[in-house]
């Protein structure tokens, strides 16, 4: 796909450092190369040069530059890149420079990856695999990502409808020879020897907990109890700075804080919650529900007890404000009894079984860590194939499966009807990598990029 205009950005971070990266890209990359260094360097070579205005020819800085030629680029096109030191006046007095050259202008956020999608150098779900490398805080996720934008997604899907491609050409074929029953009949067996196992397979994969989905978004650990149990404190611990405001007044947290932490590798978000108990007025109410809300999202939470405090579950009826969590999506729960420090062997709550912690001496504290540690990676442990990652994704192969099992189910003797059967499921597949019309998502996808990606 040729594209009209020429863009550039800054796809570094913005701000002072030793060296940011400027990238062109475009049919007039060649000529801004030109206007801007002497003696380009050669497709695929890089070369150190000045760096200068092309209309003044005042030299702007001394950088590193680099260039490819159409097709072997990351875009398609012919990209140039520039390697200036990273103050703020050059990296503003390049992009000025570039901005005088004629049809040339900034890039909007993710226009270099939607133009490697439409020179087919990536497909969609490997163009999110490499959003979400750009995003990656840990190192689980970062694994993940670079699995996906390396194309084990695609791989996996695109087999699956090559499957359901074969089983189409055979339906089509039962159509075409339907007045020759014998032909027909037998095309449709094999459509279905060729399907058959799929819906085991797409059933299987979507089954995985969502652990791809948590993974990308981050594990979630709701911390509730009765006012002053300890919430706050334990979250400031954690988090290793003030993120919320710790009193002996009951009720200063209303709102749902939370922070995020990297727990073995794994992505971690940690809130902190309203305490339960019988609210004193509206504002608090709210806060009760969101608490609840919390508990009912979360992947792990830590039921939080002082000395001679709440002892019940939030998953049996919480106090205070007793709506139940739904046991259908019920989390994993962990009595947490705090305030050790505190607490005399002859006052310990035998009925209240748990990990006991204190946040002031932090006895208990490297535990309660491990223990987090390890449920997030039992949650979140890689199993066979590669994981979904995007809600698109599993609403695009839950269709696939539904439309799959009409098939298998449908009357064998309309093979009209099972060839459009598997046309919705092949359709439903492509649309996770592109194989298909996807202009309505490519927006939602290549918005989520900074500018210079």
């Amino acid at each position: 796909m040729a594209s009209a205009s020429t863009i550039y950005a800054l796809s570094s971070a913005p701000g002072r450092a030793g060296v940011a990266v400027i990238r062109v890209s475009g049919p007039n990359a060649p000529a801004a190369l030109a206007a801007m260094v002497r003696k380009p360097p050669a497709h695929a070579q890089a070369a150190f040069r000045i760096i200068r205005h092309p209309d003044t020819a005042a030299p702007l800085d001394q950088a590193l530059v680099l260039y490819f030629a159409k097709p072997d680029s990351e875009t398609g096109e012919d990209v140039a890149e520039f390697q200036v030191h990273g103050g703020r006046a050059v990296v503003n007095a390049v992009l000025d420079a570039l901005g005088s050259i004629p049809d040339c202008r900034l890039a909007e956020p993710g226009e270099f990856a939607r133009r490697a999608f439409a020179n087919g150098k990536l497909d969609l779900a490997e163009a999110e695999g490499l959003a979400d490398l750009v995003n990656a805080e840990t190192e689980a996720q970062r694994v993940q990502a670079l699995a996906q934008s390396s194309g084990a997604l695609s791989k996996l899907y695109d087999g699956w409808r090559a499957c359901l491609l074969e089983g189409m050409a055979l339906a089509e074929a039962a159509i075409d020879f339907s007045d020759e029953t014998d032909v027909s009949d037998q095309a449709m067996a094999q459509a279905r020897k060729s399907i058959d196992g799929l819906a085991e397979n797409l059933a299987r994969h979507l089954a995985d907990g969502r652990r791809g989905e948590i993974l990308r978004e981050g594990f979630r650990v709701a911390l509730l109890g009765a006012p002053n149990a300890g919430k706050s404190s334990l979250l400031n611990t954690l988090a290793r700075r003030d993120a919320a405001i710790v009193s002996e007044e009951a009720g200063t947290t209303r709102d749902v804080i939370e922070v995020r932490l990297d727990l073995g590798g794994y992505p971690v978000i940690v809130s902190d919650t309203a305490g339960l108990r019988e609210a004193s007025g509206a504002v608090e109410r709210e806060g009760i529900r969101r608490s609840l809300a919390a508990a009912e999202s979360a992947d792990l939470v830590l039921w939080l007890v002082e000395p001679g405090g709440q002892s019940q579950s939030p998953l049996a009826e919480s106090p205070g404000e007793s709506s139940k969590v739904s046991r259908e999506t019920a989390p994993l729960v962990l009595t947490v009894l705090t305030k050790s420090d505190l607490t005399k062997p002859e006052q310990e709550n035998a009925s209240a079984p748990g990990l006991a912690i204190s946040t002031k001496t932090g006895v208990g504290l490297d535990e309660l860590i491990a223990r987090i540690t390890a449920v997030a990676a039992e949650r979140l442990a890689t199993r066979a194939g590669p994981p979904l990652t995007q809600t698109r994704h599993r609403q695009a192969l839950e269709t696939c499966l539904a439309d799959v099992r009409t098939f298998m189910a449908g009357d064998p003797a309309e093979p009209e009807l099972r060839a459009e059967d598997l046309r919705r499921a092949a359709h439903a597949l492509g649309r996770i990598t592109g194989r298909v019309d996807v202009e309505d998502v490519l927006g939602e996808i290549f918005g989520r990029f900074c500018i210079g990606k």
